[in-house]
């Protein structure tokens, strides 16, 4: 199968209508809010290993409990995103994960298992987080057409910015007036609100959304790629995705996105209070800055991206865009180990956040790109990777810091982006995933 875009029509048809961007906006808005309820655990980590007696490396585990459940669901999620549809998919996921948020703290403490059953709290959790984006980009590939998807993704992406930022502030806030507990229960109830928004205005695809007019019907479908041999809704069997070699490599730098990424939603709090010194309302305010710093570079990388697209094409917009990122964000974590105020590092790694989210939508229109009808199931297999990147360093993290001292952990991060960075130079950006690209 070739698939082809509309290219003429990308480049002369003046945007219509808006009510893709009302979906986009509510995407963005989920993001924010699983980013939230997936935060909360690492600025309540002091409580909660006070309460529970645990060691950084056992609470380095609960984090990883969550990881593994979100990446290991992730290419079944994207399976299931692509088979009941993505919008129902994730209004599932949302109740799912907002239950277990609100149980977490009824675990009890003075159980020998006690950390068992934390971990599995978790990594249930997890499990409903992970089909977020891959429903998320099955939406992008029904409905923003290709000149978009760079800012669509961008827009979404940011919500993780925006909910990792809120999450010290809010968090810290509610532990200082009430106990940590009722942090998390609140968590859940702003995941419900949003839950039901999310089932109120969003639909598959443009054509069962009532709301979406003729002209802007037609601006999408213009700007949609057009299969050439296969049915529109067809998907691709999982043999092919798994053993597709692009598909590999954008998984490959995807991990390495991960594993930078985890350090700032798991050890970057505990890291400015506990060993850089700070008291917990100053690190509550630093440790906002690089969420910050993705929330605007998420929106911004991805507009830049579909600006560089008609001019320059996917090689410099989307892999370019990436590879790019991935580098400066290396850079900046490692310099961040060389700095000695406080404040000042934090700022250096809000610098790294930034660039890092400056590569993300890039990810994900690519892997829309490549999957089509597919597009759930082969996001979930490439964000499997990246989750398994923040597996890892959740739990490596202390045990290098242990062992080599902070400055070596961060200087690993920044070694590993260097890779993530080398793999684009492996990805064509005009592939797709076919029965017969293997």
């Amino acid at each position: 199968m070739q698939e082809v875009y509309q290219q003429a029509t990308v480049r002369t048809t003046a945007p219509q209508g808006g009510q893709r961007w009302i979906v986009v906006g509510c995407a963005f808005l989920v993001a924010a809010v699983s980013y939230l309820d997936r935060n909360n655990i690492s600025i309540a980590a002091g409580p909660l290993q006070r309460q529970f007696l645990l060691s950084n490396v056992q609470l380095g585990a609960v984090f990883s409990a969550f990881v593994l459940g979100y990446a290991l669901s992730q290419p079944l999620a994207g399976r299931v995103a692509d088979r009941i549809g993505a919008s129902r998919a994730i209004a599932i996921a949302i109740i799912w994960w907002s239950v277990f948020t609100a149980l977490l703290p009824f675990v009890p403490a003075t159980l020998s298992y006690s950390i068992g059953l934390l971990m599995a709290v978790r990594f249930l959790l997890g499990v409903g987080e992970s089909i977020i984006f891959p429903a998320s980009n099955r939406l992008i590939a029904s409905w923003i057409p290709l000149q978009e998807r760079g800012l669509a993704n961008g827009i979404i992406f940011s919500g993780v910015g925006v909910g990792g930022s809120a999450a010290p502030p809010l968090i810290t806030a509610i532990m200082v007036r009430y106990q940590w507990h009722w942090a998390f229960w609140l968590c859940a109830l702003i995941g419900l609100l949003a839950g039901a928004l999310w089932i109120a205005l969003v639909r598959d695809t443009p054509a069962e959304q009532n709301r979406v007019g003729g002209a802007e019907l037609h601006y999408i479908q213009a700007g949609l790629p057009i299969a050439s041999s296969s049915p529109p809704l067809s998907t691709v069997h999982w043999r092919v995705i798994l053993s597709d070699r692009h598909v590999l490599m954008l998984t490959v730098s995807y991990f390495c996105y991960g594993y930078v990424a985890y350090i700032f939603f798991t050890w970057l709090f505990k890291y400015l209070s506990d060993v850089r010194g700070l008291s917990l309302r100053s690190s509550a305010i630093y440790t906002m800055l690089p969420f910050i710093a993705m929330a605007v570079a998420s929106s911004l990388g991805g507009w830049v991206s579909d600006r560089l697209l008609v001019p320059f094409g996917k090689r410099v917009a989307r892999c370019g865009i990436a590879a790019l990122g991935l580098l400066i964000a290396g850079i900046f974590v490692w310099l961040a180990t060389q700095v000695h105020d406080t404040r000042v590092a934090a700022l250096v790694l809000a610098g790294g956040a930034g660039a890092l989210y400056f590569a993300q939508s890039a990810y994900w229109a690519m892997s829309a790109d490549m999957g089509g009808a597919s597009a759930g199931a082969v996001s979930g297999v490439m964000n499997m990777g990246c989750q398994l990147g923040g597996a890892v360093t959740a739990s490596l993290t202390p045990v290098v810091a242990t062992q080599l001292g902070w400055t070596a952990s961060f200087a690993l991060a920044a070694g590993i982006c260097l890779v993530g960075a080398i793999a684009w130079a492996f990805i064509d950006p005009f592939h797709t995933v076919t029965d017969r690209s293997v």
